[in-house]
């Protein structure tokens, strides 16, 4: 009967856990479709700027807190470029939040994709490293959209990330200045199954990426296998 009991316990302590993991798998698996389908959308996204990002961050169906309150919030995964100089392959996510501002969300409550691109070392630390307030501590801006569009801007050449965002079937470059964007330690843990930092996960390869990124990863793998930046990319 001990046993039973024992047995019984172990199960629905690990319930909550099965759960959680499932959660943030699902959330994964909507960062590679989101991903995949703002990458398709021919004036969308210029190649050249998605081949000079060394980090990329998706954030799904962001919605507003509630009716009367400006600020949003967004869970997602950012995804980097592997090797210290961010010339290898895209490796495994660590999961990420997107908190602040209204975001731009102006339509009656839509939910919101947002595809964020990181485009130096400089800004990629900052986003590793610690809860970064976008135009603070990164400076951010609206990226250019289409492919004949500039990208060779004073804002976009001194800009550390490029934002971008899809609603109601419209996409374009929207300003995220004022939100912040930090390590969702407590998501990458129950994806990984043990307590990582997002530098664990990014920079020190930890772990490998989980099933559930397979489609956030040959996107990007597929769609910008290397980086152009000048850094040893072509």
């Amino acid at each position: 009967m001990k046993k039973v009991i024992a047995l019984t316990v172990m199960v629905l302590m690990a319930m909550p856990m099965a759960w959680a993991k499932d959660k943030e798998a699902d959330r994964l698996k909507a960062c590679g479709n989101v991903l995949k389908e703002i990458l398709d959308v021919p004036e969308g996204i210029p190649q050249e700027l998605l081949d000079r990002a060394e980090c990329l961050v998706v954030f799904p169906s962001v919605k507003k807190l509630a009716l009367g309150i400006g600020g949003s919030y967004g869970r997602g995964a950012m995804i980097c470029r592997g090797g210290a100089d961010y010339t290898g392959a895209w490796g495994a996510p660590a999961m990420y939040a997107l908190e602040g501002g209204s975001f731009g969300l102006q339509l009656g409550g839509q939910a919101t994709d947002f595809v964020l691109l990181v485009m130096n070392p400089s800004g990629a630390k900052s986003v590793l490293n610690s809860k970064v307030k976008l135009g603070v501590d990164a400076a951010a801006a609206a990226g250019p959209k289409g492919r004949s569009a500039s990208v060779a801007t004073d804002v976009v050449l001194k800009a550390e990330i490029l934002s971008y965002s899809r609603s109601r079937g419209l996409f374009g470059g929207v300003s995220l200045e004022g939100s912040t964007l930090r390590s969702d330690n407590g998501a990458n843990e129950n994806i990984y199954g043990q307590k990582l930092s997002a530098e664990d996960i990014i920079l020190n390869h930890a772990v490998t990426a989980p099933a559930a990124a397979k489609a956030l990863v040959s996107t990007l793998n597929d769609k910008s296998p290397k980086n152009r930046s000048g850094k040893g990319g072509e």
